[in-house]
């Protein structure tokens, strides 16, 4: 499997409602997602840019069976991510 860059830029999402979403996730179980190598959020003027590294993009899509609900619930409109594959990482 190819390992997966995700990028979803998040418009009218805020801190707040990115905190709550991660509360959510964490109380379903599911902050620290299987496949997930690495995650970033960062401000925009418009939202949040968050970048995710996933072991597949399968492991993406089961995650999003969650994240998108919560997301939903918190009322925020999940954006489509732009996947390229991994090249890369220093850390």
């Amino acid at each position: 499997m190819e390992k997966v860059v995700a990028e979803f830029n998040v418009v009218g999402f805020t801190s707040e409602q990115y905190q709550q979403v991660l509360n959510d996730l964490d109380a379903a179980g599911k902050e620290i997602s299987a496949g997930r190598i690495n995650h970033v959020a960062a401000e925009r003027p418009d939202g949040l840019l968050i970048i995710d590294v996933w072991e597949s993009e399968e492991a993406l899509n089961k995650f999003s069976e969650t994240l998108i609900p919560v997301m939903k619930k918190n009322g925020v409109t999940p954006a489509q991510p732009n996947l390229y594959p991994l090249h890369n990482i220093i850390a």
